[in-house]
């Protein structure tokens, strides 16, 4: 327990960082109809399941063009 609270100042942002990803992605997500890879039920596993790296790859690559 003492090593979670030495850790603590470093996992907050992280955790805060990950939950703004994923919830923008998700909003973008349902909020459009196409994609430049994949479909919205892939995009949607991939946020949700991959942390950090598939909201970012989303963004990357998988927003299609508006």
């Amino acid at each position: 327990m003492e090593n979670l609270q030495e850790y603590l100042p470093f996992l907050i942002p992280l955790v805060v960082i990950q939950l703004g990803l994923m919830f923008a992605s998700l909003i973008h997500i349902f909020s459009h109809k196409t994609y430049r890879f994949g479909n919205r039920p892939l995009w949607i596993v991939l946020c949700l399941v991959v942390n950090i790296i598939g909201p970012v790859l989303y963004f990357a690559i998988g927003r299609g063009d508006e």
